[in-house]
C-alpha cells in the first residue's frame, strides 16, 4: 500500500514538473534555479563551438534554452529539460541574441527532438 502511494507520488510530481513557457516567463522567480521541463518548436537556432541558443514557443508563448550540447534547427519540435535562470549571459551569443527584460532563460540539461 504505502509503495503504491510512493508511485502516485512521484507520479505526480513528475507531472507538475512539465509547464508552459508563459508560466514561466510571467512569474521567473517561483521557478529560478528549479528544473522544469517544456515543449514546443524551436523558432530561432544558434551555435558556436559546441555551445548555442534556440527559441522555444508552445501555444502559450517563447523561451530561451541555453545548450552546452548541441541545438535543434529551426523548425524542429523538442521538448527540453533544464534549470531556469534570471539575468543569465550568453557570452559570445550576446550579440546574436537579444534577450527580452530580465533575461529569463532556460539552461538545459538534455532536449529530446520529437
Amino acid at each position: 500500500m504505502a509503495l503504491g502511494v510512493l508511485l502516485v507520488g512521484l507520479a505526480a510530481g513528475a507531472a507538475a514538473c512539465a509547464q508552459s513557457i508563459q508560466k514561466v516567463t510571467s512569474d521567473p522567480s517561483r521557478y529560478r534555479n528549479r528544473e522544469v521541463t517544456v515543449s514546443g518548436h524551436v523558432t530561432e537556432s544558434f551555435s558556436i563551438v559546441g555551445r548555442g541558443a534556440y527559441q522555444i514557443e508552445d501555444s502559450t508563448g517563447r523561451l530561451w534554452v541555453f545548450s552546452d550540447h548541441g541545438v535543434p534547427r529551426k523548425g524542429a519540435s523538442v521538448k527540453t529539460r533544464g534549470t531556469i535562470r534570471e539575468g543569465f549571459d550568453l557570452g559570445p551569443l550576446n550579440n546574436m541574441i537579444k534577450l527580452p527584460g530580465g533575461g529569463v532563460v532556460l539552461v538545459e540539461s538534455e532536449h529530446r527532438v520529437r
